[in-house]
């Protein structure tokens, strides 16, 4: 006769989920406030409803912009270093198979994907990867359009001052779709939001 155990195992690390919460309420608000910037001079044919932007007017905006980035760049930072140090990045998205990858999507694609808490699969990493990238894009982009002349250097590897803000839209436009994919996941798998609060899962083993 076997006799279930019940036990917790650590899926997330608190340095993770603290991080993880932190970008969850400052992102909305860099959203906001970054329309509300875009309004005062669109880059395309189309410019976001006021109720949809953060500050009231383009000073405010910038001002909520400003103070919200360093929170985002600190907290980034923070991980990142948390992550080469602990190995987390190594150890949990790395590596990133071609054929894992086609297989992981395929599945992903058929809603066939398994997912075990606490293993990231080939999609995944690469999404990760994929937002660690725009959002190293969209600080870089967005110190050039803020001190164009004292980071020239920078301005113009971007393209010069016009181009670096099309990169930061469309950089600011690929961390909103991988937003939209992940809360989408969420939805699709309910029991990941729970150990992103509390870093465990239970697990039952028969003995």
């Amino acid at each position: 006769m076997t006799h279930p155990t019940t036990t917790r195992r650590l899926v997330h690390a608190w340095p993770v989920r603290l991080t993880h919460w932190i970008n969850a309420l400052a992102m909305p608000c860099m959203f906001l406030s970054g329309w509300g910037i875009y309004n005062a001079s669109p880059l395309f044919g189309f410019a976001f409803p006021t109720w949809a932007t953060l500050g009231g007017w383009l000073g405010g905006s910038i001002a909520w912009h400003f103070a919200v980035m360093w929170v985002l760049v600190i907290n980034g930072a923070l991980y990142v270093l948390y992550s080469l140090a602990s190995r987390h990045f190594r150890r949990d998205l790395l590596p990133i198979g071609a054929r894992a990858f086609r297989q992981d999507l395929m599945d992903a694609l058929r809603f066939r994907l398994a997912h075990r808490l606490g293993t990231y699969n080939a999609v995944q990493r690469l999404m990760y990867w994929f937002v660690l990238a725009m959002g190293a894009l969209v600080v870089l982009s967005g110190l050039a359009i803020w001190k164009p002349v004292q980071l020239q250097a920078l301005a113009t590897l971007f393209g010069g001052f016009d181009r670096a803000r099309y990169v930061h839209f469309l950089a600011m436009a690929g961390i909103g779709g991988f937003v939209i994919i992940h809360l989408a996941l969420v939805m699709l798998v309910p029991r990941t939001f729970l150990p992103m609060i509390t870093g465990r899962v239970k697990e039952t083993h028969h003995e």
